[in-house]
């Protein structure tokens, strides 16, 4: 199982193969479509991003001691940024996800190609996918 820094290189790396941002939209898109989705019943008010102008619904689950996250979006380049994220961070210790670093999204350039309310519910996902890290981390000290 790879560590965050290398999946975020593994993104980083498959971003720089496309020549501009139609294709890395398009991407997106496909990694949405390829998302592991939320259960139905996990569709709730409460697993609702705040600060997201599409809805985005994220569920976390200790599985071991590792942290997975499920998700779903209304909106499909929002679907395909979520995806990215739970890439990276799903499948990890919470200690790890609450530690790492999200400089792989200045990297790929996602920030300044997204609308500001896009990016808005970019950073409202990362803080949500570490709040849910410190919740469970905290149950498993």
């Amino acid at each position: 199982m790879s560590n965050i820094k290398e999946i975020q290189q593994e993104i980083v790396d498959e971003f720089a193969m496309f020549e501009d941002w139609m294709q890395r939209y398009e991407y997106m898109i496909e990694l949405g479509k390829n998302l592991p989705l939320i259960d139905e019943k996990y569709k709730i008010d409460e697993n609702l991003i705040k600060g997201c102008q599409s809805k985005v619904w994220v569920h976390a689950e200790l599985k071991g001691d590792k942290l997975v996250f499920t998700a779903d979006s209304d909106a499909i380049i929002t679907k395909g940024i979520v995806a990215i994220l739970i890439r990276a961070f799903s499948n990890q210790h919470p200690a790890d996800i609450i530690e790492a670093d999200t400089k792989f999204i200045d990297d790929i350039g996602l920030k300044e190609h997204l609308s500001p309310t896009r990016a808005n519910g970019l950073v409202s996902m990362i803080k949500q996918l570490k709040m849910y890290a410190v919740a469970y981390q905290t149950q498993l000290n």
